[in-house]
């Protein structure tokens, strides 16, 4: 599907930054930096069909959603969510008979393998969740950590229609003893000629999420599409992205976590100046979180008067309770109020304060306390990866009023 656009004229400038800074006016490469970084790149192919304005295109596996899109409606659109791949993409042609997927079921009492076909005569639910990249605010660490810069936009609030693996889990006789974790293999296909464990995307979370896990071929009210893990994904609401596994060939339940690199090695909370490492914990659970989509500084100056500052706060593994909203940086908080449909504990709320701003500049925060009472944290947790910034410091934003 193409998405059909005109650019606007000023676009043209968008690679001058270097020929305005050669002829002195180095004034203005600021705008024109800005302009380039607006100008949206080619989506993918396989994510063609999305609203490029929606979206900033870091590469072919990582789109983020840009702050602005997010908007004041608490689902975000398929066509707007962010996108990370850790490996390609399998071919679309996995989608022409969709009902015919399978997946094998392992670590219960009668394993077997079961097509998409049989698995929606078990059962089916609706949830809706956070999907979240656990890298998302590594854009705001100083460190500069390796990995996609994401800012707030790797995130979405969507909802999934699927079985629930604790269904498939009963139809197969239940658990074998001793087992202690749920374990997701995706079915994308591995470069030849390597180590399999130095690539497959095979996941493991403990047993506990098993009681609100899904396999998910539905996603805000449409087959799964091929960018977001189509035709079947295992969700396991309340925890990052990463343990969400797309094209899920392979669901086990295990004694001991999976030996594949992406979790032995990779998505760990390893302190600066370590290598990560299977001793540190794992990225799983989702912290309590919010920020603000507007006003944004990039929309320019705001009218003295009323403003509506408003944002997105969830819980992770539980429901948002409140929101405060603070003009001056954090030195005082006002409560916002909750606004649209609560969706359940694992979804976002959004949230609105009204103020009144005369002239001058602030900074506008936000911060979300959820129903265990756990307050949003002022500073991230320093880490090598760059994974869990759920800190309300760095997500402030500072507006001017002229």
């Amino acid at each position: 599907m193409k998405n059909p656009m005109t650019l606007p004229r000023r676009h043209m400038l968008a690679g001058s930054a270097a020929a305005l800074s050669a002829l002195g006016l180095a004034g203005w490469t600021g705008v024109a930096r800005a302009q380039a970084a607006a100008t949206p790149k080619p989506l993918p192919g396989y994510a063609g069909w999305k609203s490029a304005n929606a979206l900033i295109v870091h590469s072919g596996s990582t789109l983020e959603t840009r702050r602005a899109a997010f908007g004041t409606s608490v689902i975000t659109p398929s066509n707007q969510l962010y996108v990370r791949n850790n490996l390609p993409a399998p071919d679309a042609a996995v989608l022409e008979n969709r009902d015919a997927w399978t997946v094998s079921i392992e670590g219960v009492k009668n394993p077997r393998t079961l097509s998409l076909a049989e698995l929606k005569t078990l059962g089916i639910d609706t949830v809706a969740t956070v999907l979240q990249c656990s890298g998302n605010g590594r854009g705001f660490f100083p460190s500069k950590p390796s990995g996609t810069p994401w800012t707030v936009g790797a995130a979405g609030c969507v909802v999934w229609s699927g079985v629930p693996l604790r269904n498939v889990v009963a139809a197969l006789g239940g658990l074998v003893d001793g087992m202690a974790y749920v374990t997701g293999t995706g079915g994308e296909k591995l470069p030849e000629g390597v180590d399999p464990l130095t690539v497959l995307v095979e996941r493991s979370v403990p047993l506990k999420a098993l009681d609100d896990a899904i396999l998910a071929w539905e996603m805000n009210g449409e087959p799964l599409s091929l960018a977001h893990g189509g035709p079947l994904r295992l969700v396991v609401p309340g925890y990052q992205g990463v343990n969400n596994i797309k094209y899920v060939k392979r669901l086990a339940f295990t004694p001991t976590q999976s030996q594949a690199r992406i979790m032995q090695h990779g998505y760990r909370m390893s302190p600066p100046g370590t290598k990560a490492s299977p001793d540190q914990p794992s990225v799983w659970e989702m912290t309590v979180k919010s920020w603000i989509n507007g006003p944004l500084p990039e929309q320019g100056p705001l009218k003295a008067g009323v403003a509506q500052i408003h944002g997105v706060a969830f819980g992770g593994m539980h429901a948002v309770k409140g929101v405060e909203v603070s003009v001056d940086g954090g030195q005082t908080w006002r409560a916002a109020q909750l606004v649209g449909p609560d969706l359940g504990r694992f979804a976002w709320r959004q949230f609105v304060l009204p103020v009144r701003l005369g002239v001058g500049t602030y900074v506008l925060a936000s911060r979300a306390t959820d129903m265990a009472g756990n307050v949003q944290a002022q500073q991230r947790e320093e880490n090598v990866g760059g994974y869990n910034n759920a800190s309300w410091s760095d997500h402030a934003v500072t507006v001017t009023v002229a």
